[in-house]
């Protein structure tokens, strides 16, 4: 079978991120490498913390931190939350880590050495009062189009145009606020993406019918309105300095490569860091370097990030002349919107994945999120859709089935599965529907078509409560006690299966479901056809507990305080 590394976006370090970077990314990665794990494949799913570039230091210096301290917190932080939401990483690095760093500077010497690195001048804005250059982000300003008067130096966060700092009315420096500004001559160096374009053009031709066409034609709008030549380096105190031995003159002017360039170069990284903390058993170069066609890579990403992985940093890989291993699939999504607006942390509009916790478990949010996931085009979270959604998908669709079947059984046949007789045409009819919606189920999962995929495990539970409806036990009990063991036997053999299939999406709740069986031997890791038609995975005799309820119905009130909470209106 093929190796899949799996890669999702990296999550800035700063602040604990919303629903929307949760479904764009790293949820259904996880989802992914979950299905691929139970149905045999050796996964390697890396993540990490973006941590270098502007935004650090000036969060850090709003805390009164040191900015390497700031990020090692965020990052513990962020990743209690990832842990709180069952990703399952195999390795969550850093960007800042020795790694990426050693890395990073690998790949600039080795594009100097073909010619894809130039040192050019340009002139920037200097602070004589904080005695430095001042990045794109460290200049604030009145926007000369819209008039907001706390915009950005790279863009207005109010109209959202795209600016440069001498753009800026009345500028002054973000760290001091000073308005002493001045326009001085500095160097950079600049990565040739134009010298690279033409092999990018070719790289990403070959995937045209491979990638959704998100993907594809965000990679070829990049491509037709041309690769430009872009900076590299920046004049910051935190990131990944530019090497003396190649360039001695920029890093003793404390030159560091810009996010842009080191942040994906991180996936490797992080591979590097997992590898090193055991080096006898695991082997980073194996997943990334001279591989051969057994790793597949898949990327998820949203939109914003996808002119990064499929333009500009195959670019970069290409221009190293080493053969590093490049994504062949990537998945991107459009935005989750929160009552058809943007999420804000500063207008305090949308649910922050940390809130999410507070409120309720990681289950229904992944449930919800996946099975809204803004894969054709951008979705919207309201809570009038979440609450219908768990009430009818989670809490009586699964939940109540699981909670029927097992309380009926243990009231009139005590702990254990009771025998009752031969399977019959229900049950056999039952078995074949099973076996079609596992394949549909499977077929959407390998696609990575995740609400398609959500759906078709919603039919499963579905034709669960069809064929309780349609035997009755309770009331097949009263005249073929035998006939009401076996639909009850047969019911309990589809909570097995549910608790198996249902894994990749609702760990936790899969994980209680399976528990709910006392088996001698439960080394199941997925259901197969046969398997599914039969449904005898658990046998007559196995002991088995009620457990708790699996999903609360959230009232008309809970919907109210919600709203409350978060805001409830269109944006």
């Amino acid at each position: 079978m093929a190796r899949h590394l799996i890669t999702s976006a990296l999550p800035y370090i700063n602040g604990i991120k919303h629903l929307g970077n949760m479904v764009g990314s790293m949820l259904p990665a996880d989802v992914y490498s979950r299905y691929l794990r139970q149905r045999g494949h050796d996964v390697l799913y890396i993540c990490a913390t973006d941590e270098h570039g502007t935004p650090a230091e000036l969060a850090a210096k709003e805390q009164g931190l040191p900015v390497a301290e700031f990020c090692a917190q965020a990052h513990d932080a962020q990743k209690a939350v990832y842990d709180g939401f069952a990703l399952a990483f195999d390795y969550f690095g850093r960007s800042s880590s020795a790694e990426n760093h050693e890395i990073t500077q690998h790949f600039a010497r080795k594009l100097n050495e073909n010619g894809f690195i130039e040192e050019r001048s340009i002139r920037q804005v200097y602070s004589p009062v904080d005695g430095r250059f001042l990045p794109d982000r460290y200049v604030e300003g009145t926007c000369p189009h819209c008039g907001y008067d706390k915009a950005r130096g790279d863009q207005c966060e109010n109209c959202t145009r795209v600016l440069d700092p001498t753009d800026l009315i009345n500028p002054r420096s973000a760290i001091s606020g000073s308005t002493d500004l001045e326009i001085r001559e500095t160097k950079h160096l600049f990565l040739l993406q134009s010298k690279l374009e033409n092999e990018v053009r070719e790289w990403v031709a070959k995937h045209d019918r491979d990638w959704p066409q998100l993907a594809s034609s965000i990679a070829h709008k990049w491509l037709t309105e041309g690769l430009h030549d872009r900076a590299i380096t920046r004049d910051l105190d935190w990131g990944v300095p530019v090497p003396a031995d190649t360039w001695p003159e920029l890093a003793a002017e404390g030159k560091v490569f810009y996010v842009w360039f080191d942040a994906p170069i991180e996936y490797i990284g992080a591979t590097k860091e997992w590898s090193d903390q055991d080096p006898e058993t695991r082997d980073w170069k194996s997943w990334w370097y001279d591989v051969d066609n057994d790793v597949r890579y898949t990327e998820f990403m949203a939109k914003d990030n996808v002119p990064f992985h499929t333009v500009m940093f195959p670019a970069t890989e290409l221009g190293v002349r080493e053969p590093w291993k490049k994504v062949d699939f990537v998945k991107a999504f459009n935005w989750l919107t929160y009552y058809g607006g943007k999420f804000s942390t500063s207008q305090k509009r949308g649910v922050f994945t940390d809130q999410a916790l507070e409120i309720l478990p990681a289950d229904y949010w992944r449930y919800f999120l996946i099975a809204n996931a803004p894969e054709s085009d951008d979705s919207s979270f309201t809570w009038e859709h979440f609450t219908a959604t768990v009430n009818k998908d989670l809490a009586d669709t699964l939940g109540n089935f699981v909670n029927r079947v097992l309380s009926f059984s243990r009231k009139r046949f005590g702990d254990d599965v009771p025998a009752g007789g031969e399977p019959g045409e229900a049950e056999a009819k039952l078995g074949e529907e099973i076996a079609r919606l596992l394949a549909e189920y499977e077929e959407h999962m390998e696609a990575l078509q995740f609400r398609k995929a959500a759906a078709a495990l919603r039919a499963l539970w579905s034709a669960g409560n069809s064929y309780l409806e349609e035997k009755a036990p309770w009331l097949e009990i009263k005249t073929d006690k035998d006939g009401a063991a076996l639909t009850l036997r047969t019911a309990m053999n589809l909570i097995h299966l549910y608790a198996v299939v249902s894994e990749p999406l609702i760990p936790s709740s899969a994980a209680t479901m399976r528990a709910a069986f006392d088996l001698e031997d439960d080394s199941a890791v997925w259901v197969s056809a046969d398997e599914a038609k039969a449904l005898s995975s658990v046998s007559a005799g196995t002991p088995f507990t009620v457990p708790p309820v699996l999903f609360a119905k959230l009232t008309d009130e809970d919907l109210e305080t919600y709203k409350e909470r978060f805001g409830g209106q269109e944006g």
